[in-house]
């Protein structure tokens, strides 16, 4: 246990990537706070470091590095245990990093605490460890969902993350991902209402489903469900739809290979659910996206976006566009540039093409060079924060519920998130008033463009 040697041991987490990440070491810490282990800032001294790691792009890859030396300088004689995407998919230079003693693929991390209770045994009895302990499950075996159990916390006091599936099928030529998690497979319907329920209970007005490929939910062949009429991630937001309560749920990415005009159409109807989809373009050539091995053409895209936008103007829209894929030419970049001006965003992440060895993109011909590929991604960032700006222009007017989350006490407001994702920010009385607002939905009038989102009046005054 946590008490080796009489001494409550101090577990440090550095976590980097995406949201299914932070959501795994959430659920690690609360394991080992039953196991007795006392939890600590990764920048403090600890006995354990975990890096949970991200392989993305190659600049996740050198900061996963990064910080996995970075813990063990504070405590040479910690243990220092690497999980994660970067330690499945490179486990031996994983372990080759000086002073790591531990290192755990996906779909193991639950065996984390029982690996590292033994790794504190051992040390404690003086024994010699031969080099790190590597553990790897291939990727064919990555076929059941991983439950960590039900996590009853999170950072955040207005908004708790889900995670309802893990891996993927698609096998984008650029992505690395696939390897890393495995196939597409599903979170058992009832788990994921036994967490919401205990989250809602405990106050959160915010439900966020993530996963690796959130919009693959309940996709895999022997997928068994209980509902009727409703396929794919429409099963879990029925079920959660029909829970009681005064919240709302927001989808986390999705992908168009996924998701189609006719299952966005449906998703419509489901009064808790946000009207704020993430919906990954990544290129907006069609010749690009077949390089790519999208599925899906600008056609298909637009066709989603105009279902949406019919049924509501505000709907928000955020994605992620990669510039500079081999053999992006300049007509393609324009195709691109012209997707994010008509569907108008309210934000776009610009990636640069990132070559990661072991995917198809990476053997490709016609590699961008560096200097045109920062070019591309300044010009793209620069159009895509006129579109924001211009979504922002034509939701002023506008009512909206906002789920308030921050108050300022230098500027007097309070701040939060509309449905439709927009950053909104309310004068308030006092800070007495301020406070008493945070996590509540209150409807609110957008005014004018503010900051980084805009500001409102409540609709009740």
């Amino acid at each position: 246990m946590g008490n080796v040697g009489n001494t409550k041991k101090k577990i440090a987490f550095y976590t980097l990537g995406c949201k299914v990440n932070q959501y795994e070491t959430q659920g690690l810490k609360e394991n080992f706070i039953k196991r007795g282990f006392e939890i600590t800032d990764e920048f403090e001294h600890a006995d354990i470091y975990v890096v949970n790691t991200c392989t993305v792009t190659s600049l996740a890859d050198r900061k996963s590095r990064q910080y996995i030396r970075r813990m063990k300088r504070q405590n040479p004689g910690s243990i220092v245990a690497v999980i994660g995407c970067y330690a499945h998919v490179n486990p031996e230079e994983a372990a080759a990093i000086d002073g790591v003693d531990l290192v755990i693929g996906n779909n193991e991390k639950n065996a984390l605490p029982d690996h590292l209770e033994k790794l504190l045994h051992d040390r404690q009895i003086k024994k010699e460890q031969e080099g790190p302990y590597i553990h790897i499950l291939p990727r064919e075996e990555l076929k059941e969902y991983e439950e960590s159990g039900i996590i009853t916390s999170m950072e955040s006091r207005t908004r708790a993350y889900i995670k309802i599936q893990d891996g993927c099928n698609q096998f984008c030529s650029y992505c690395i991902i696939p390897y890393a998690r495995g196939a597409a497979r599903s979170r058992a319907s009832q788990d994921i209402i036994r967490e919401a329920k205990s989250l809602l209970e405990k106050g959160f007005k915010e439900l966020v489903l993530t996963g690796i490929n959130t919009a693959l939910y309940g996709s895999e062949e022997d997928f068994r469900s209980e509902e009727k009429d409703v396929y794919g991630i429409e099963i879990i937001v029925k079920q959660l739809n029909d829970l009681p309560g005064d919240f709302r749920i927001r989808l986390s990415s999705l992908e168009p290979t996924v998701i189609n005009a006719s299952l966005a159409e449906r998703l419509l109807k489901y009064d808790k659910l946000c009207h704020h989809m993430h919906l990954s373009l990544q290129s907006g050539s069609d010749r690009i996206l077949k390089a790519m091995n999208r599925h899906y053409g600008r056609k298909e895209y637009l066709e989603i976006v105009e279902v949406l936008r019919k049924a509501d103007a505000g709907y928000g829209l955020t994605t992620d566009v990669i510039v500079g894929f081999p053999g992006e030419r300049e007509e393609d970049f324009k195709d691109s540039a012209d997707m994010v001006k008509r569907v108008g965003f309210l934000k776009t992440h610009v990636f640069p093409y990132s070559k990661r060895p072991g995917t198809k993109a990476a053997e490709m011909r016609e590699q961008v060079d560096p200097q045109t590929k920062k070019a591309r991604s300044a010009e793209l960032i620069r159009i895509a924060e006129e579109s924001s700006r211009d979504f922002l222009k034509g939701t002023i007017g506008d009512r909206r519920k906002v789920l308030f989350e921050e108050y300022d006490d230098t500027s007097g407001m309070v701040s939060g998130f509309s449905d439709n994702y927009i950053k909104v920010y309310c004068q308030v009385d006092d800070e007495k008033h301020g406070q008493c607002l945070l996590n509540t939905l209150k409807e609110v009038k957008f005014s004018e463009i503010y900051l980084d989102g805009v500001r409102g009046t409540f609709c009740d005054k």
